[in-house]
């Protein structure tokens, strides 16, 4: 059974991080919707998600800062620069990454990654207190709207879960998306 806790529990954040030490998964909310988030340098973890999400490829990571957004971005820096001006927020870029970031099997096209930097507390605490990037991915099975209510999340996948943050209703849509690709930003979603 999935653990349930409110986003504002004192050891929200605590809780969390030891699920991701155990290569477990994690839903929480974002600046946007509800995620699911594992450890994205753990292949085991990884997989698990996958599974439970019906699907392989790329996936977005949340990140603390901007500083430690550009350190892992393998971009010159003019490059760089402009990729600073889209972080932040309910925005993800897409950028070419140094290896050992995370694990290769979450990479894009190119060694692409999607890089968040939140602005929600629980994301941004999360974050900044454990040390390795988290997935960040929508709630929902590939083909399936996201999930915005905790009560639909725990019912459809309380055997998959080991800890739910719960913040209620959710009513957000999903971040907008900026791709850089062959030196040229793309917004891929709005």
């Amino acid at each position: 059974m999935v653990k349930i806790i409110p986003k504002n529990h004192p050891d929200a954040v605590k809780e969390a991080c030891n699920v991701l030490y155990d290569d477990g998964i994690i839903v929480y909310p974002t600046d946007t919707i509800y995620g699911f988030g594992c450890n994205a340098k753990s292949e085991a973890a990884i997989n698990k998600l996958n599974s439970l999400k019906k699907r392989k490829g790329p996936m977005s990571v949340l990140c603390p800062n901007i500083e430690t957004a550009l350190e892992w971005m393998n971009l010159p820096d003019l490059q760089k620069l402009a990729s600073k001006k889209r972080l932040g927020g309910k925005n993800t870029v897409i950028v070419p990454v140094k290896d050992n970031i995370v694990s290769s099997i979450i990479l894009g096209k190119n060694g692409t990654l999607g890089i968040r930097i939140p602005q929600n507390d629980f994301c941004a605490n999360i974050s900044k207190k454990y040390p390795n990037p988290i997935t960040t991915t929508s709630v929902n099975q590939t083909g399936f709207d996201p999930h915005i209510d905790p009560t639909e999340i725990n019912k459809e996948f309380k055997h998959n879960i080991d800890l739910l943050i719960d913040h209620g209703i959710i009513n957000g849509k999903g971040s907008k998306i900026h791709l850089l690709e062959k030196g040229i930003w793309k917004v891929l979603r709005k």
